[in-house]
């Protein structure tokens, strides 16, 4: 039998805490908005006095910005899991499939992430990984974009890379929005994500591909 140090269980236990006031400020966060919640409100949702809250961020914004941060890290292991695909088109469809299975999976977590304008402050990007091709999911759209393009893999009026990457991310970011916001409405007769998914992604890349 191995017994923590008195050290290794408060950290333990300081970790612990940390991950379920994260948990908390995600969900309340992605459900009421931003401006609605305050710390006080974590607080009651985890039962824990606010002073418990400020022992770990010392204010919301240092708390959101770590929410998004972990989670854009947890999106973009996602993606670089399903990337390692030599041919640039099939790595299109690899990584759009992974983007859309995350969104579903953790609605939350993209809620947060996408539908917050406070998250994309400049002054929060490196922090954020944007500009790291290891951390930031749309350079890595983009650079397989241009590696079609670089290989005259698409149709000859398909020149612009950040255009490719755009519309291609609307798309794959569309069928996540559509069900993870409108699923379920029972006038319309819903498929599978899963499919929609793929016929997105098909659909999109048989459109400019030679």
């Amino acid at each position: 039998m191995v017994f923590m140090s008195i050290s290794e269980r408060r950290e333990r236990d300081h970790l612990k805490i940390r991950n379920k006031i994260l948990d908390a400020a995600r969900g309340l966060f992605a459900s009421e908005g931003y401006d609605a919640v305050t710390m006080r409100r974590i607080a009651e949702k985890i039962e824990y006095s606010p002073t418990t809250i400020y022992l770990h961020f010392k204010d919301k914004d240092t708390l959101i910005r770590e929410l998004c941060r972990l989670d854009m890290l947890s999106l973009m292991q996602a993606i670089q899991n399903a990337a390692d695909e030599p041919e640039p088109l099939e790595r299109l469809r690899k990584t759009g499939m992974a983007y859309v299975t995350f969104g579903i999976e953790y609605p939350n977590h993209f809620r947060l992430m996408f539908m917050s304008n406070r998250l994309h402050e400049a002054e929060q990007l490196p922090e954020m990984g944007y500009g790291n091709p290891e951390t930031d999911a749309y350079l890595l759209l983009l650079n397989t974009f241009e590696e079609a393009i670089a290989k005259q893999l698409l149709a000859s009026e398909f020149t612009d890379p950040h255009l490719l990457a755009q519309a291609f991310w609307a798309g794959t970011h569309g069928v996540v929005a559509i069900h993870i916001n409108l699923y379920g409405y029972p006038w319309i007769k819903w498929r599978s994500v899963e499919d929609t998914a793929k016929m997105t992604i098909n659909a999109m890349i048989r459109g400019v591909q030679r």
